[in-house]
């Protein structure tokens, strides 16, 4: 499909490509492991993909719930470009169905009318240049669903040299899967748990579409991967799971590939269970260290040793992070400072200075 960017139009349903007609005459979307098979004026799980006039289309195309400059830390990224400002975005819907989504406002909306902000991929693209950001995030919701707004600006970011980052829980089919990460210059994946049950359960998908796309994109895509695993109480937080998840990411990803562990707190439709103590993110943390991960960190608590960085080699404190703040910093062109080991990531000679505050942008 041709790229669409330079023939933007207000927004409305919008063309997509990885569908196909079923004998029974329903549409199949095949752009994520779901298959949502549909009627005429009827919308898939995501809600913002529907079926009409025989052809699956995009309504959220164009539209927002709102746009942001974060710290690239935020997304989480600690190994690109650490310290640059990030212009993030996200839409409606979502292909999972996560009873602990933190974001469920955007992600389960159904009200279309509540995407009051609007703008095409260039304008989006010549925000971030002009806000001298050095990425653009598709977040808040998963870019899967609005997967053909998401590469067109992707598209428009690379002319201007902007790079393109998304943050996905991974569920995407084999063909736009080589598609979409091919226009991204860095990807965070949520791995919401290492037990398909879990999956069925807690999020209506299951756990292998998301491993084939880890790999997917550390072995065949040239995007930077770093992974977000929530911890929550009582239901992904054993030592067995965290074992395990460990054992996989570095036998089947490596040892250099980032691991975040964060902090659930009670939300949507899961307000019973209590915040993830911070001792089980520490526990976490030290269960892939040892299964031989080099770089893990928590999230969502303010712990400095946690989400600094360290060398593999030395282990000396590289970059000292407070928060979204960046401290201390002994890196020399990707090196250690100490003993010259190469850390694995998007580096520069200096870090960026955005810090951790969060501006609230309006895209015209």
């Amino acid at each position: 499909m041709p790229s669409s960017h330079l023939l933007f139009q207000a927004p409305g349903s919008f063309p997509t490509e990885y569908w196909h007609t079923l004998d029974n005459g329903k549409t199949q979307c095949d752009l994520c492991p779901r298959y949502c098979k549909l009627k005429d004026g009827q919308r898939g799980l995501c809600f913002v993909r529907g079926c009409e006039n025989g052809e699956i289309r995009l309504f959220s195309y164009g539209r927002s719930s709102g746009f942001c400059i974060d710290p690239i830390e935020k997304k989480p990224l600690n190994h690109f470009l650490p310290g640059t400002s990030v212009l993030s975005f996200g839409t409606a819907g979502c292909n999972l169905a996560c009873k602990f989504c933190q974001n469920w406002d955007m992600s389960k909306s159904r009200q279309m009318d509540a995407l009051a902000d609007q703008a095409s991929p260039t304008a989006l693209a010549d925000a971030a240049s002009s806000h001298d950001c050095r990425s653009i995030a598709f977040t808040y919701n998963d870019p899967v669903t609005f997967y053909e707004y998401a590469i067109d600006t992707a598209q428009a970011c690379r002319e201007r040299g902007i790079n393109s980052v998304a943050v996905t829980a991974g569920y995407i089919c084999e063909a736009p899967r080589e598609r979409f990460f091919a226009h991204m210059d860095a990807v965070n994946v949520d791995l919401k748990s290492f037990n398909d049950a879990f999956y069925y359960k807690l999020c209506g998908g299951h756990l292998e579409p998301v491993l084939e796309t880890l790999q997917y994109i550390h072995h065949k895509s040239s995007a930077w991967l770093e992974i977000t695993t929530l911890l929550i109480p009582g239901e992904n937080d054993s030592d067995q799971e965290l074992h395990r998840l460990s054992e996989w990411i570095a036998e089947h990803l490596g040892a250099n590939v980032p691991l975040h562990f964060t902090a659930f707190h009670p939300d949507w439709k899961m307000r019973d269970i209590p915040p993830t103590p911070p001792e089980t993110l520490s526990r976490a943390r030290a269960i892939a260290l040892e299964k031989g991960l080099h770089y893990v960190y928590t999230g969502n608590v303010h712990d400095r040793e946690g989400g600094s960085t360290y060398c593999p080699v030395c282990e000396e404190l590289l970059i000292e992070r407070d928060w979204y703040q960046l401290r201390e910093w002994h890196l020399d062109n990707g090196h250690c400072s100490f003993c010259g080991a190469r850390i694995s990531g998007h580096f520069e000679s200096r870090p960026g200075h955005w810090g951790a505050q969060r501006q609230r942008v309006r895209i015209v």
